[in-house]
């Protein structure tokens, strides 16, 4: 049940973010979709299971689908327009097991506004995400402390109400010995027990990150590319747009 759970949500997300249907996401195709939100001009892909879904603003979409239709999923992926591409995991529900916490530190799970007694801390952007203002996105975290000091953090931030990110900060003299999974881990019990589905997201050339998700029990689910808008700021020139 669990399972179809986690399916559903993940398809309504990638429905409602790349403009299609679920029904279209179970086809072995390319789809191209007319995104009439995005900022003009802009494209986003993404491959979930079989199919690729190239998401484009309205002034785009007949350009990119002449210069993309009958390419394959590895030339679409690898074409000028495309700039950085991320790996979005799930939890492999059949792996997880309860994380055994390692001695010699100290623990704590903070919701909501308790979040709010780390807005001090430093070098945890990927789990911490405070505003100018102070004020918190993040949701949950579960926290590694030596003594007095934050060392670690696992957090989560809400994406739909049934789809949550996770990510994971370990401070550099603390790595590389399995804390951050560790943490990710137990992180993503918790919210699970909370009828939420937990993802972690890591970019391509990351292989740390990517270690840390198979560790703690997540496999891949779809790959995207950075959303980018294709204005006076965008790095790579190209003639297509």
């Amino acid at each position: 049940m669990l399972e179809v759970t986690l399916t559903k949500a993940v398809e309504r997300y990638l429905s409602d973010t790349f403009c299609c249907t679920a029904e279209e996401l179970s086809k072995a195709d390319v789809l191209f979709a007319v995104n009439p939100n995005a900022d003009e001009p802009y494209m986003k892909i993404m491959t979930y299971k079989n199919c690729v879904v190239v998401s484009t603003s309205a002034d785009m979409s007949a350009r990119v689908k002449g210069f993309l239709a009958g390419k394959t999923r590895d030339e679409i992926f690898e074409c000028p327009l495309v700039y950085g591409q991320t790996i979005h995991y799930i939890p492999d529900i059949t792996k997880m097991k309860e994380a055994e916490l390692p001695d010699g530190f100290a623990y704590e799970l903070l919701e909501g506004k308790e979040i709010n007694k780390l807005s001090h801390v430093q070098g945890f952007d990927n789990s911490l995400v405070f505003d100018e203002n102070s004020n918190i996105s993040t949701k949950i975290v579960f926290a590694a402390k030596e003594g007095d000091q934050v060392i670690a953090i696992a957090g989560a931030g809400i994406v739909t109400d049934k789809l949550w990110e996770v990510g994971i900060d370990v401070l550099p003299g603390y790595r590389n010995n399995g804390l951050g999974s560790i943490l990710v881990s137990a992180l993503t019990a918790v919210i699970l027990k909370k009828g939420v589905i937990p993802f972690y997201s890591a970019s391509v050339t990351n292989i740390g990150s990517q270690r840390v998700a198979g560790r703690a029990g997540y496999v891949p689910s779809w790959v995207d590319t950075f959303g980018n808008v294709y204005d006076e700021n965008y790095a790579y020139k190209t003639s297509i747009v």
